[in-house]
Formats: structure tokens, C-alpha cells, sequence
């Protein structure tokens, strides 16, 4: 049995790669899609030396399959946004307690106790629907703020605005999470010149502005709320980890989660460092679901495991994959 603890106090890489391992095998024998994906690519316990033999599941799976490693009851079910017609992404959590854990523990490792933030979250394309998991853990890090100024705010910017310039006047450590078309409405209507406040944008126009590159968007941002560096997180649905990036768009990885990435001719091959492809994910919080994921995000990994995000593959389906239909 694979324990949570064993998760969130991994303390080197090769502690990490043989608990990849471990879940692999987990996952292989208690997950009948990721176990038919891993059949046609005649991949078994056996061929599975190191992470790097690991097949990873391409995230569409989890719009046309229930992707399940365990026969719990489910006590979550988060969505992905999407647009009118296509599939949404559905993450079957049987295990609400080990994404709790998750992004309490990896917020701490990059920021510290959340108790000593004000945590404003300008999140209106989220909070309009049901099924987010970034509202789920931006409620839960409101509550465990226990701060009376933080909370959520939807078209009331004039009373966000006035609460910043309240909480820097005095001086308050204070975390402003937001989309990025929000929090450009933001500063369109009000300057700030903030040195106790974290810009965290969670990225995406979500359909309200015209998509710019992210070097614009933070360029804009960094001017119109007076800080050095925007701040990132990088997360999806079918994740239950969080990769946070501190400036520049560099992205590092909670302990318990590293990404790869594949060419992007060929979806099964693993690439070396510093070159563009498509991004992989290892998340071993996700024991329940499936721990190695094939997104539809491009980027870069350095050697040191920091990555970027340089876009999406223009196609719905991930090349030289052609293994969706089980």
C-alpha cells in the first residue's frame, strides 16, 4: 500500500523515481484504461526500469474515459472549461484529502505558511461554473488564511482595489491570484505600486481578450501593479499538484511532481533537456487517477527540471498517438 506520506516527504530524486515506479505498478495493475494503453504499447512491470520507461497517458482519456486506479467511492468530481460542443475533461477524486495535502504542502514549499497571507482571488471565469478545481483550492486557502480581508471577488474591482491599497498601507504579506484578462481589467481602471502583495496570474483570456504572449502580458502587469515579477501557476484539471514559477515565466515543481518532454513526431520518445516539446507530467499525488500524464501543452525542460510553457499543439489530438479508441 502506497501511503501519503511516502508522497509529500520525498527527499531526493532517486526517493522519487522509485516511488514513480511503485505507483506505476499501482496504477498498471488498478487502472483498467491507463492498463489497456500501456497493453498496446506492450509495456509491463517488467520492461519498467526507471521513469524514463514509463508510458504516459494522453490527457484526452480523461474526456472520454473514467480514469480510475481505485474503487473508492468518488468524492469530487472536477471539470475542465470548455467551449460549446467539445468534450470536458471530468478528474474522478476518491481521495479529496490527498489534493488538500497536495497543494497545501506545495504551497508551503515555495511560499511558506499560507496562514500568514491575505489571499484575494480575482477568479470570475471560474467561480461562473461549476467543478473548478482552482476555486476548490483557492476556497480552501482563503479558509486557511483566516485572514478577514480574503476572498473572492467577481466584478467588484473598485472594492478589490481599495482592500490592495489597505493591506499595503500596512504593510500585510497578501497573495492576489487571478486570471489574466481579470487582473489586466484590474489595472486598466486602477495603478498600484505594491511591495508587500504576490501577482499570481493562473493564465488564459478564457475567451474575454485577444491572447497575448505571456513576455506582453507580464510586461503589462509588472507596470500596472508596480512589482519586479508576476508570479504563475501552472495546474490543470486532471492534476492534483501545482508547479509554481517566481518570474520569467520559469516554472519549478512541487517535490512530488516533475515534468518531461516528448518529440513532438513522436509521442514515445522522451527528449533531452533544453529542447521544445510536448510536456509531460508526473504527479504522484495523483495515485487514485493516473500519475503520468501526456498534456497538449509545448515546452522546454533545462536540466535542472524547470520548464516553460511555450504554447498548446494546434491540434486536438496529441501526434503519432493514435491510441484513443479502447
Amino acid at each position: 500500500m502506497i501511503s501519503k506520506a511516502s508522497i509529500f516527504n520525498i527527499k531526493s530524486n532517486a526517493e522519487f523515481n522509485a516511488l514513480a515506479i511503485d505507483i506505476f505498478r499501482f496504477q498498471f495493475k488498478n487502472n483498467t484504461v491507463y492498463r489497456s494503453f500501456c497493453d498496446l504499447l506492450y509495456k509491463h512491470p517488467s520492461d519498467v526500469k526507471s521513469i524514463t520507461d514509463i508510458p504516459f497517458l494522453p490527457i484526452q482519456f480523461f474526456k472520454s474515459h473514467q480514469v480510475l486506479s481505485s474503487n473508492n467511492s468518488i468524492e469530487k468530481t472536477f471539470t475542465s472549461s470548455g467551449t460549446t460542443g467539445n468534450l470536458t475533461s471530468k478528474h474522478l477524486v476518491t481521495d479529496i484529502n490527498l489534493y488538500e495535502e497536495s497543494y497545501l504542502e506545495g504551497f508551503k514549499h515555495f511560499y511558506g505558511n499560507i496562514a500568514n497571507y491575505v489571499v484575494l482571488a480575482l477568479l470570475p471565469s471560474y467561480l461562473e461554473r461549476d467543478g473548478s478545481s482552482l476555486i476548490y483550492m483557492a476556497n480552501d486557502l482563503i479558509t486557511k488564511s483566516k485572514q478577514s480581508e480574503s476572498g473572492f471577488y467577481l466584478n467588484n474591482l473598485e472594492d478589490l482595489a481599495q482592500t490592495l491599497q489597505q493591506l499595503e498601507a500596512r504593510g500585510q504579506k497578501t497573495l492576489l491570484i487571478g486570471v489574466s484578462f481579470a487582473l489586466l481589467d484590474l489595472i486598466e481602471q486602477f495603478q498600484f505600486n505594491l511591495k508587500h502583495t504576490i501577482v499570481m496570474e493562473t493564465g488564459g483570456m478564457k475567451g474575454r481578450r485577444k491572447e497575448i504572449i505571456r513576455q506582453e502580458l507580464h510586461n503589462r502587469l509588472q507596470s500596472g501593479f508596480g512589482v519586479e515579477k508576476i508570479h504563475s501557476e501552472y495546474g490543470m484539471t486532471e492534476l492534483l499538484s501545482q508547479a509554481y514559477s517566481k518570474g520569467n515565466g520559469v516554472f519549478d515543481c512541487s517535490p512530488w511532481m516533475k515534468v518531461l518532454t516528448r518529440d513532438t513526431e513522436d509521442a514515445l520518445t522522451l527528449q533531452q533537456p533544453n529542447k521544445t516539446g510536448g510536456i509531460n507530467v508526473i504527479d504522484l499525488a495523483n495515485l487514485n487517477s493516473c500519475s503520468f500524464i501526456a498534456t497538449q501543452d509545448l515546452g522546454k525542460v533545462d536540466e535542472n527540471g524547470l520548464f516553460e510553457i511555450i504554447g498548446r499543439f494546434d491540434n486536438s489530438d496529441i501526434r503519432g498517438c493514435n491510441l484513443m479508441a479502447l
